[in-house]
């Protein structure tokens, strides 16, 4: 029977990120989050006006995003109620947020070089993604209680690095969804997807070059990021937790 009701929340079920972005001392800030979809080699973004992946966004406009899969969960959870604001602010102080700076450790995650972008991906991660941002504006504006406390970012997707085990064997572009197993964040709660399809897709026989993005090749002109030094470009280099946006470790 269907009743009429109000949640608090209407988060269904999408995927879980975690940003990286270089804050203003060049420290990194890593922070999960489950509010993206995507369309093409763009990705939609929610984020609260007061965090500081929002801040940094707004400042240096690229960040990398990080798709945790099931078995990155406890890395996940251990990033939740943690801010890189100091101070906390006020409402998240009421939910139980504390500073943390150094949130990669925090995690057990391995910060490595990007390509075009000074924040660094999560090597354990299996899908990253770096991006640059394309627009942003505030969710809500017309709405004098409500304006000002969100902002939507779109993300243009420069590059994307996949762990080679969920691609489909001898089809090196394409990502077998059998063997991607997201992490899928439901009302607060983290929950994984079955191993196998439900039904036939009628969609899913409509070739996937079709969907094919102009973005595509505007993220082959993308520049390398000079700060990884000369050759570091396209290597997985381990970035050191204290060192400079950019630089690998020796």
């Amino acid at each position: 029977m269907l009743v009429t009701c109000e949640p608090a929340i209407l988060y269904f079920g999408t995927p879980v990120l975690l940003i990286s972005t270089i804050n203003e001392d060049g420290s990194t800030n890593l922070a999960p989050m489950s509010s993206a979809f995507w369309l093409g080699w763009r990705c939609v973004l929610g984020l609260a006006a007061t965090s500081k992946t929002t801040q940094n966004l707004l400042r240096s406009g690229e960040c990398a995003l990080n798709l945790a899969s099931v078995d990155n969960v406890a890395a996940v959870d251990r990033l939740a109620r943690t801010t890189g604001l100091h101070p906390v602010p006020a409402n998240k102080l009421a939910r139980g947020y504390r500073f943390e700076r150094e949130k990669f450790r925090l995690a057990g995650l391995t910060p490595i070089a990007s390509e075009t972008v000074a924040p660094p991906r999560a090597r354990e991660c299996p899908v990253q993604l770096e991006a640059v941002t394309a627009s942003h504006h505030g969710l809500a504006e017309s709405d004098n209680e409500l304006r000002g406390r969100t902002v939507i970012f779109e993300m243009r997707i420069q590059r994307v690095h996949l762990d080679d085990a969920i691609l489909i064997e001898g089809e090196p572009n394409r990502i077998d969804p059998d063997k991607w197993r997201p992490l899928i964040m439901s009302f607060q709660k983290f929950y994984g997807l079955e191993s196998r399809q439900r039904h036939h897709s009628m969609l899913g026989e409509i070739p996937e070059v079709l969907y094919r993005s102009a973005d595509i090749d505007k993220a082959r002109q993308a520049r390398p990021f000079l700060g990884a030094g000369p050759g570091d470009a396209g290597r997985n280099h381990v970035l050191t937790l204290d060192a400079e946006p950019g630089r690998s470790s020796p």
